[in-house]
């Protein structure tokens, strides 16, 4: 009989104790405590085993599972006895920053406060009936407990104490290190959710500032921490966060260190498909295959494969298990150039940049390399080869195809503009095609203004490569969607080539901003002289050579004044 499918549980003792699928990684405890490495920062991308990993290291060292050989027998690490030695004999602490998604500071701090009265609550009976932590300690602990919940329970009333949030941590750690006799491992889940949302609703540095103190007494000053894991997506730059730190071993994307203990081999996904009578691996292959750590190519997202074991449907499950606000905003409000480059990589193709690891997320609006490193690290993105400092880049897999056309699809989605838009293009309605793209474009400049360039120079660009992307995701079963791509003697600005010839008309834009100095008064003028540059340099002519009709080619030239557009056939 096929285990059964526990989708969602990340606690280890659950995933065990109801005998549910698991994929061994248990390894990683013996490969983790033998590095003795005191701090270590392991980041990958969302929905890869990080918390079930986090959890399955404290039901291993944790005295609350001493004596639980049940958890482990038959799983790797049980084949050597020193960890069997091991298990239950070192206290642990463990915090997740999952659920801290504040919309201004204030807010981040009150759910801070209620993540470590979480914390807090666990151990209170605990510390009461320690015969070895002294009755002024106990004291203490009850006060800093009882502060929390008082400012979770009078949250419009009572200002959350920083000082009280800075400490909790590092003084948990001394009362347990006085109860056990021993220093404390300490383990933090998704450290940097707090700091993506931080970003993403504006209040970063005052975040930073406060994580950074918070960090420092935790691991870096804690003179009870034995030795500590940290995971998250992302890499947050040493100057953020880490600028004290001399003790913290990093494990990103790129690293061999624990390569092989997050996210599913190949070899692991074909097992468990077998297992469950499922023979469709070539489609499961192209859905969740690509993602690459470390020296592992083919290594699949572990949430989308789970839940296609249990649901037999092949979906985007990873993709949709988060909002992607920050990928949406850096693709819309990114400038022309990754716009076209996002085109390109929707198609199939790759693009070549540089990349840093170290993200420092204050230069994300102002420095494209930052946003490519982000999109990258956080397995949007793959690794295809490596020059030096330059990284050659593709879409991971059909899943995150398919999410970026979702992203692409909601820009044009606050109106009924584009859809319309589309539908009169189809008809060949050329009325209908101005009045829509006007009323597109008034909202959609704003929408791909960032304020890097002056509006008057970037929105043209920025708007026709953002409608591009749009053409890409809503034609892309009609048609194939080229742009600035050569053909006959010069390069045309977007192509579209019917996949069934005889039902569909094939189309040519050509884009142009009114120019006065070359003598164009009004938009007729350069609608004309988009008009004349199609035939004068014959971009007619690729589709010619691919047994398009010529009667069945339409050209168009679209003139931008501001935001005013005309168009013309």
């Amino acid at each position: 009989m096929p285990r059964k499918i526990g989708t969602g549980v990340q606690s280890f003792s659950k995933l065990r104790e109801r005998g549910s699928f698991f994929v061994d990684k248990t390894e990683f405890i013996s490969d983790w405590w033998n590095a003795d490495d005191e701090v270590t920062l392991i980041t990958r991308p969302r929905r890869f085993g990080k918390t079930l990993n986090m959890s399955m290291l404290e039901c291993f060292f944790s005295p609350e599972y001493a004596g639980r050989a049940d958890l482990f027998e038959g799983l790797n690490v049980w084949n050597d006895p020193e960890m069997r030695g091991l298990q239950g004999s070192q206290p642990v602490i463990f915090i997740t920053m999952a659920k801290i998604k504040g919309t201004t500071y204030e807010d981040f701090l009150r759910q801070m406060n209620t993540t470590m009265m979480s914390v807090y609550s666990r151990y209170e009976d605990f510390v009461s009936k320690s015969e070895k932590i002294s009755a002024d300690k106990k004291e203490i602990f009850r006060l800093m407990y009882m502060e929390m919940v008082e400012t979770m329970l009078k949250k419009s009333e009572k200002k959350v104490n920083t000082d009280l949030l800075i400490q909790s941590i590092a003084f948990l750690s001394e009362l347990l290190s006085i109860h056990y006799g021993k220093k404390v491992i300490i383990l933090l889940d998704e450290y940097d959710t707090p700091m993506v949302e931080s970003y993403v609703k504006k209040y970063w540095d005052e975040v930073v500032s406060f994580m950074r103190t918070f960090f420092n007494t935790t691991f870096k000053s804690n003179p009870y921490m034995y030795r500590s894991v940290l995971t998250g997506i992302t890499r947050v730059s040493k100057e953020s966060l880490f600028s004290d730190f001399n003790n913290i071993e990093i494990c990103t994307l790129s690293a061999v260190k624990y390569q092989e203990y997050f996210g599913f081999t190949e070899e692991e996904v074909f097992a468990a498909m077998d297992e469950y009578g499922l023979t469709n691996k070539d489609e499961v292959k192209y859905w969740y295959d690509g993602f690459t750590i470390g020296d592992l190519k083919d290594i699949y997202n572990p949430w989308s494969v789970t839940n296609f074991l249990g649901k037999k449907i092949l979906s985007p499950y990873w993709a949709n298990t988060s909002s992607n606000k920050l990928v949406s905003d850096l693709l819309r409000e990114g400038d022309a150039e990754m716009k076209s480059d996002f085109e390109h990589l929707l198609c199939g193709g790759t693009v070549t940049k540089q990349i840093n690891e170290e993200l420092v997320y204050s230069d994300l609006s102002a420095d494209d390399n930052s946003a490519w490193s982000l999109l990258t690290m956080s397995g949007y993105l793959r690794i295809e080869s490596r020059d030096d400092e330059e990284y050659e880049l593709k879409i991971v897999n059909y899943e995150t195809v398919k999410m970026f056309r979702g992203l692409i699809s909601k820009w044009f989605r606050k109106g009924n503009s584009y859809s319309n838009f589309i539908k009169a293009l189809l008809q060949n309605d050329l009325d209908y095609m101005n009045k829509f793209m006007n009323d597109l474009t008034v909202s959609m400049f704003s929408s791909f203004d960032t304020g890097k360039k002056p509006s008057e120079e970037a929105e043209p660009e920025r708007f026709y490569h953002g409608f591009v992307l749009g053409l890409l995701v809503d034609l892309r079963d009609r048609y194939a969607v080229t742009s600035n791509r050569e053909s006959g003697f010069g390069r045309y600005d977007v192509l579209l080539e019917p996949l069934d010839k005889e039902k569909d008309d094939a189309m040519i834009f050509e884009f142009k901003v009114l120019n006065k100095r070359k003598g164009e008064n009004d938009l007729e003028d350069t609608v004309a002289a988009a008009l004349k540059q199609i035939e004068d340099k014959k971009y007619e002519q690729i589709l010619l050579d691919k047994g398009v009709k010529k009667e069945k080619i339409r050209k168009y030239g679209f003139a931008f004044e501001g935001s005013r557009v005309l168009i013309g056939e």
